[in-house]
């Protein structure tokens, strides 16, 4: 899955609707907005960026629209970290430093889940 371009207030709105599973344009504004000093037309307008970009689904309720996540935050992030691996050429030697700087800011407990999971995948591949 390749993910468009996104904006901070875009990041933001998305990681509210995770956070919440559902919200309106008002509920993103209330939790999002306000403490951005971002107009509820400004939130909207993101709402309706990601919905286009098919980040987020949409369903009708009275007099307003309520957003839900269409992708979850694993696939977006795992997207966005294989785009910046596969923009750099996919060097595998590269992209393994890479990999590992970035764990180096993990702590303990992520460490360990990290160390699960491969350990996981490896016993699955075989």
């Amino acid at each position: 899955m390749k993910i468009p371009k996104l904006g901070d207030l875009e990041v933001a709105v998305l990681d509210c609707v995770w956070a919440e599973g559902s919200v309106s344009a008002k509920d993103a504004h209330r939790l999002v907005g306000e403490s951005r000093g971002t107009s509820l037309n400004t939130v909207q307008s993101a709402l309706e960026r990601l919905h286009r970009k098919q980040l987020l689904s949409r369903s009708k309720q009275s007099h307003a629209y309520f957003y839900s996540a269409a992708v979850g935050r694993e696939q977006v992030m795992a997207a966005l970290i294989n785009e910046v691996l596969g923009r750099f050429g996919g060097d595998a030697p590269s992209s393994v430093a890479a990999i590992l700087n970035a764990a180096e800011q993990l702590d303990e407990a992520s460490l360990s889940l990290l160390e699960t999971e491969i350990q996981n995948r490896r016993e699955r591949s075989t």
